[in-house]
């Protein structure tokens, strides 16, 4: 065989055998990319996503407040090294380390979990700021969120009991409870006045002012840190005016609180439609006082918006440096910090007043 025939044949061996490689060895990296987005004002899965009890369904102008997602390549899947390649070489995708999205101290059930409770908590503080943003009354109370298996609060407390006070002095804050708590030293006894989780749920049920407190006096145990503990996490909960519910399964993490939020405005206010018509998206965390925080995967999100048909994107404050590298054609970000902040971009949306509106920088 001729020389050059050899070596070119031996260069093609070599070059199928690393194209073979890439294929079939795995590489620790996952892959985000656009995923979709959903209209909190409209339908889906031909239910309206936000129901209002007492107030208007998904009839709307045509204006959209779409919620935003990212993309994600399951737990158990491992990319290759070409799928690798091409994800760092393509404008749409982001190719991260895998534990960056499951880290290696939780399962993929555990991250699954996670993300599932953190998308409940968003929805509860939606609520919240949505309402309190249109000064309607809701009303709040410290409830046991979990009891430590193990601990001495076991088969004691439970989950959902409304906390009144400890050693007699009133909680209105979850930290409270640690606060009163952690006065004593490991060992000493913690007075709780509780009402049963049973007798709280029937008596929001019937709308009548819960009964049968209880006092639970539970001696404390130390912690690691040496600092007295009961094994309890506690909680919050909230009564509304009226009854809020969100359709959207499928969903997991934080991200979607502002425009749960915005939606929920939307729903309830008189003034009507937020929107007047215009296709708006965004995303970021949302407290229960109004604060924006911010969310992972900004790039991919304004991506799908745009593709979506957004025209503008409310991007919180502290995503807003990433989100200007890179901006899609005929997106326009508008920094937001507070849901008040929304609420006024919005308003200069549907009037046409655009000029004034709070612009995203690069840094």
């Amino acid at each position: 065989m001729p020389r050059r025939t050899a070596t070119m044949l031996a260069s093609l061996l070599m070059l199928i055998a690393l194209l073979c490689a890439g294929v079939l060895i795995p590489v620790p990296y996952a892959e985000m990319s656009p995923g979709p987005t959903y209209n909190t004002l409209g339908e889906h899965n031909g239910e309206c996503v936000l129901q209002i009890s007492g107030h208007k369904g998904c009839e709307t102008s045509g204006g959209h407040l779409n919620m935003t997602t990212v993309r994600v390549t399951g737990s158990e899947y491992r990319m290759n090294l070409v799928e690798a390649v091409y994800g760092w070489i393509s404008h749409d995708n982001v190719v991260v380390p895998h534990d960056t999205l499951y880290p290696d101290d939780k399962t993929p059930d555990e991250v699954n979990q996670q993300n599932a409770e953190e998308f409940s908590q968003s929805q509860e503080s939606a609520k919240v700021a949505a309402l309190r943003a249109l000064h309607r009354k809701v009303t709040s109370q410290v409830i046991v969120g979990a009891v430590v298996k193990d601990s001495p609060s076991e088969g004691r407390l439970h989950a959902g009991d409304v906390i009144k006070s400890v050693d007699g002095t009133a909680v209105r804050e979850p930290g409270d409870v640690a606060k009163l708590v952690t006065k004593h030293k490991p060992g000493e006894k913690v007075a709780f006045s509780v009402i049963p989780a049973k007798a709280a749920a029937a008596a929001e049920k019937s709308g009548k002012k819960p009964t049968g407190q209880k006092r639970i006096e539970i001696a404390t145990k130390k912690a690691p840190g040496g600092r007295a503990i009961v094994g309890i996490q506690a909680g919050i909960d909230y009564t509304f005016p009226f009854k809020i519910d969100i359709k959207l399964a499928d969903v997991g993490g934080p991200s979607a609180g502002l425009m749960f939020a915005l939606g929920i405005v939307d729903r309830v206010s008189k003034a009507g439609d937020l929107t007047g018509g215009k296709f708006i998206a965004g995303t970021g965390t949302i407290d229960d006082k109004g604060v924006v925080g911010p969310i992972g995967g900004i790039e991919m999100k304004t991506i799908g918006a745009r593709e979506a048909g957004a025209r503008f994107f409310l991007t919180p404050k502290e995503n807003c440096a990433a989100a200007a590298k890179d901006v899609p054609d005929g997106l326009r970000l508008v920094k937001v910090h507070t849901i008040d902040d929304a609420l006024k971009a919005l308003k200069k949306i549907r009037s046409g007043d655009t000029a004034g509106l709070p612009r995203c920088a690069a840094s």
